[in-house]
């Protein structure tokens, strides 16, 4: 009998892990950075970082309800 190889964890039936809201707010934030307008929250300096600007966004997407993962810890 072959035998089957899953990779693991299985996703749920919808697929998707991240909705509609947190793209928009990730690619606001990029366009935001890309001008050197995106500031960081609590210090106010300007974000370089591309992956400081993605997490920027995804949290926004949070607190505006959007379908996003939990955070890593």
């Amino acid at each position: 009998m072959p035998e089957r190889k899953s990779g693991g964890r299985r996703r749920s039936s919808s697929g998707r892990r991240y909705g509609q809201k947190a793209q928009q707010k990730v690619e606001r934030a990029m366009h935001e950075m890309k001008r050197g307008q995106l500031k960081s929250g609590r210090s106010g300096k300007t974000v370089k970082s591309r992956k400081q600007a993605i997490a920027i966004g995804l949290s926004e997407a949070r607190r505006a309800g959007g379908k996003v993962p939990r955070r890593k810890k």
